[in-house]
């Protein structure tokens, strides 16, 4: 069976809405507002230590479970079980969800691999990069800034009513919801919205 074109996969989703948590431009380092800056938020109602690596704690929470599944049928799983330092966009099923109908399964299949791959490292940063430091970017220029993704591709980073907002090069938009899960490699926040590459 030929592998499927991303393009076709991912031709109709619906937009997740602008909520999430509101991040302060002088929020310190793994705060975000948890509490503590010892301390980690829960991610799906699971406690995530913060020695623990990213490929352990991503697959724990249930709100994950979809992504988590991708990270193993693409191979990046062992990507996030290295030393890093990473800053990953963790995509919730509800994100995962809100594409058309068939393209989680279409994409989990192995013929489809290399389109899995390049959606996954697409929310994948070398280096931590917490929320408040994106704040800080944004801010730095003018209300936008860039990552660049393993993937080679920009995220654009904005501000939607104080919630760190990420754009795609297709203009698609995730928003984060739990920001600043340190681990021993690197650093995650949860997103509503998965992020698409250009094929």
């Amino acid at each position: 069976m030929r592998a499927l074109p991303l393009v076709l996969l991912l031709l109709a989703s619906c937009a997740p809405t602008a909520r999430g948590v509101r991040v302060a431009p002088d929020v310190a380092v793994g705060s975000a507002g948890s509490g503590s800056p010892a301390s980690n938020p829960p991610v799906g109602g699971v406690a995530m230590p913060a020695n623990r690596s990213l490929a352990v704690n991503v697959a724990a929470p249930p709100n994950l479970a979809t992504f988590a599944r991708a990270l193993t049928a693409g191979g990046v799983a062992d990507t996030l079980a290295g030393p890093g330092p990473f800053t990953l966009f963790a995509p919730t099923d509800e994100a995962f969800a809100r594409l058309a109908p068939g393209t989680v399964q279409a994409l989990l299949k192995p013929e489809n691999r290399a389109s899995l791959t390049a959606l996954l490292r697409l929310h994948l940063v070398t280096g931590r990069v917490t929320s408040a430091e994106l704040i800080r970017r944004v801010r730095a220029g003018g209300g936008r800034a860039s990552l660049t993704s393993v993937a080679g591709e920009p995220i654009a980073v904005s501000t939607t009513g104080g919630i760190v907002t990420l754009t795609d090069r297709g203009g698609n938009k995730s928003y984060v919801e739990t920001a600043d899960v340190r681990h021993s490699n690197g650093t995650m926040h949860v997103v509503n919205g998965v992020l698409l590459p250009r094929i």
